[in-house]
């Protein structure tokens, strides 16, 4: 089992070195990747997918349980370590979801995969909302159904110790459930992302500036509580978009602050 990577720092777009110097990553944490757009967010994931070993722009290296992976033991290792799940991400191939998952679990080694079909399909019709069967085929999928499958596919089925996560918050699915499952599995996930709510669900978060990571932030006991009063706006939030989603139409509101939005749904439906 996986335990921890660590990311020795480089230099930024000006080469100058890196402020933050050493980043690690241990099982079952979750990191958080904030920063503008054009900080480096996207760089920092390539070059842990990669394995840097200081041959990238950045300079930056990654260090596997302190070795490189060029010296582990076991370098077929390396074709398992990494998972990958974005806000673009569709399927070409022509198969239906039982087939393909069973095939990506004999691939994984998986010992009884027909045990977890299900619990994989559960996961994905919970995440996507508009619930798929195990004989739609792929090619049929919604962008978000198709993540949805790959985040409960990494969860359950992947051997991946390591989730890199980018801009889930557009993926059109249950993003905040997504990141539980994930790091539920005790894997270290890595998520790059502009939302709030996602942010302070990390332990830390790496701040990113000008191509170079700049610090590093604990989260607070202070944003845990901020983190509490997004959850329950996010929950009112998600009850109004499902009721509109289910073509009903909204009559008087109310606004509790931090305790969310209340609606009463009124006596028609939208034709």
């Amino acid at each position: 089992m996986l335990e921890r990577i660590s990311i020795l720092g480089g230099r930024d777009k000006d080469g100058r070195p890196e402020k933050v110097m050493r980043l690690e990553i241990e099982a079952g944490r979750v990191l958080a990747v904030v920063g503008p757009t054009g900080s480096g967010k996207t760089q920092l994931i390539s070059d842990i997918e990669q394995y840097a070993e200081a041959e990238t722009l950045t300079g930056r290296r990654v260090l596997i349980e302190e070795q490189a992976i060029h010296k582990n033991p076991d370098r077929g290792l390396s074709h398992h370590l990494m998972a990958q799940v974005s806000q673009n991400m569709n399927f070409v191939i022509d198969m239906n979801i039982e087939d393909f998952l069973l095939m990506h679990a004999r691939v994984r080694g998986v010992s009884d995969p027909g045990a977890l079909i299900g619990e994989v399909l559960a996961i994905t019709n919970h995440l996507a909302g508009e619930p798929v069967s195990l004989d739609t085929n792929l090619t049929q999928l919604s962008g978000g159904q198709s993540r949805a499958l790959m985040v409960a596919d990494v969860a359950l089925i992947s051997n991946a110790p390591i989730v890199l996560i980018d801009e889930i918050e557009n993926a059109g699915i249950d993003r905040l459930q997504a990141l539980q499952i994930l790091s539920g599995q005790g894997k270290m996930v890595l998520v790059v992302s502009h939302d709030p709510t996602l942010i302070l669900m990390a332990e830390q978060r790496v701040v990113m500036k000008n191509g170079g990571m700049e610090r590093i932030c604990r989260t607070t006991p202070q944003e845990k509580n901020l983190l509490k009063k997004l959850l329950r706006l996010e929950k009112s939030v998600a009850g109004l978009r499902d009721s509109l989603r289910e073509g009903n139409s909204i009559g008087q509101t109310e606004d509790y602050g931090e305790e969310g939005i209340a609606w009463q749904e009124s006596s028609y439906t939208c034709r």
